[in-house]
């Protein structure tokens, strides 16, 4: 067996590209050899430096890439983020600490440009805390039972003056990027979207040798201003008495506002043949069910983690969120990675706004760096959290005084994989 210290964890060059990917397709349990076309596709996202590789007697056996992102904070504010992702190690190679070094790599280079946090998707849940990310947003998946919903099945479209178009993947690539950004700013959890993530979803780039084309609508506001957009495909089945009980499966779907995003599933629900309609992952309480006669016909299928934070600056991330009220706490913060651990007093103001400065005061919390992550969006509460065990209350009550200053009233959300 090769030693540890042998196999050498560096960044990759664009000629080790193929090897590379070659490791992250057995990694993914995908075909090992990708095409041609595949190849040079993938290429697109390769980013000198941001490629990371174990290489163990000139093969690649573990891979991690990341990419510049920006995260929105409660508030608004979007900061920079290391995104993290393509993460692999081969089954060859496990137990050898190489996900810790390409780890310890990146975000120790994230930390010098400046990142304030890291952010991933992560596939599976014990790996990641142990570097100090902790999950910060969760997702759930709806499953609509159309005939039992009480819906009119006579829906000829929206009652408020818009209007519902089919688009192509190029009215997509025209339209969805600002309205993206219209969301996104006001969408605690929500993520940037470059140029290639719109290519891949209207297939004017594939990472696959096969590409199913969804449709696409659009839906307009009375003054023709795009407030929706959503990507669906249907599936064909069809039961005993030649019946369809097709499905339709929502890839994504966007919305600015409570109108868009009702007509866009009241639309969804009435293309005619299909009985079901799969939400896609959606914020755990979005209005989806409320939007129905009866909220019963849409049963929750999934509900999971999705995105998780590493908190790489304590005191630019919590001021650059806002608050539900004013107020002061010190938190005593710890960090394994040795990125940003040590003692600060957060003071919220009236007006929302936050600062946060190191201080030598006694602490009224103890925590993680990966609770911290997972307080800062507001999804989670610290006295839930002290009462798992993983925040320490050392002044009484200071647990419920943080939920106070840090919980949101709509839960954050990430639309994306990544």
């Amino acid at each position: 067996m090769t030693s540890r210290s042998a196999i050498d964890v560096r960044p990759v060059t664009e000629p080790e590209f193929p090897d590379w990917n070659r490791a992250l397709n057995t990694g993914f349990l995908r075909e090992p050899t990708s095409s041609d076309d595949v190849l040079e596709a993938r290429r697109l996202q390769f980013r000198p430096g941001r490629s990371l590789g174990a290489f163990d007697d000139g093969r690649c056996v573990a891979t991690l890439r990341s990419f510049p992102q920006e995260l929105t904070a409660v508030g608004g504010t979007a900061v920079p983020a290391d995104a993290v992702s393509n993460v692999t190690v081969t089954a060859t190679h496990r137990r050898r600490g190489l996900l810790s070094r390409m780890m310890a790599q990146d975000l120790a280079a994230a930390k010098e440009r400046g990142d304030v946090v890291a952010t991933l998707i992560a596939a599976e849940y014990p790996i990641y805390g142990r570097y100090g990310f902790g999950p910060a947003t969760s997702a759930t998946e709806w499953s609509v039972d159309v005939p039992r919903s009480g819906l009119d099945p006579r829906w000829a479209g929206p009652d408020d003056g818009g209007r519902i178009d089919l688009v192509d993947g190029a009215d997509v690539r025209k339209l969805g990027p600002e309205l993206h950004e219209r969301l996104r700013r006001n969408q605690p959890g929500a993520v940037s979207r470059d140029d290639l993530w719109w290519q891949l979803a209207t297939g004017a780039v594939r990472f696959h040798a096969s590409w199913d084309e969804p449709y696409f609508a659009v839906y307009r506001a009375a003054d023709g201003e795009v407030q929706g957009m959503v990507s669906y495909r249907a599936d064909d089945t069809w039961g005993d008495a030649k019946q369809p009980l097709n499905t339709a499966s929502v890839k994504w779907l966007l919305a600015v506002s409570p109108a868009a995003e009702r007509a866009l599933w009241r639309y969804l629900c009435s293309i005619d043949w299909v009985v079901r309609v799969r939400s896609g992952w959606r914020a755990p309480d979005d209005l989806l069910p409320q939007f129905l006669p009866d909220p019963r016909a849409a049963a929750v299928t999934t509900q999971a983690d999705w995105l998780w934070v590493r908190i790489l600056d304590v005191v630019r991330a919590l001021e650059a969120r806002t608050y539900q009220a004013a107020g002061a706490l010190v938190l005593e913060v710890t960090d394994g990675g040795g990125l940003t651990g040590g003692r600060y007093r957060l003071e919220a103001s009236a007006d929302g706004t936050g600062r946060c400065e190191a201080s030598t005061r006694r602490a009224d919390l103890t925590l993680g760096v990966a609770e911290l992550a997972t307080l800062w969006l507001g999804d989670e509460s610290a006295v839930r959290l002290a009462a798992l065990g993983r925040v320490r209350e050392e002044r009484a009550g200071a647990a419920r005084e943080a939920d106070a200053l840090l919980r949101t009233s709509r839960r954050p959300w990430c639309p994306d994989l990544f």
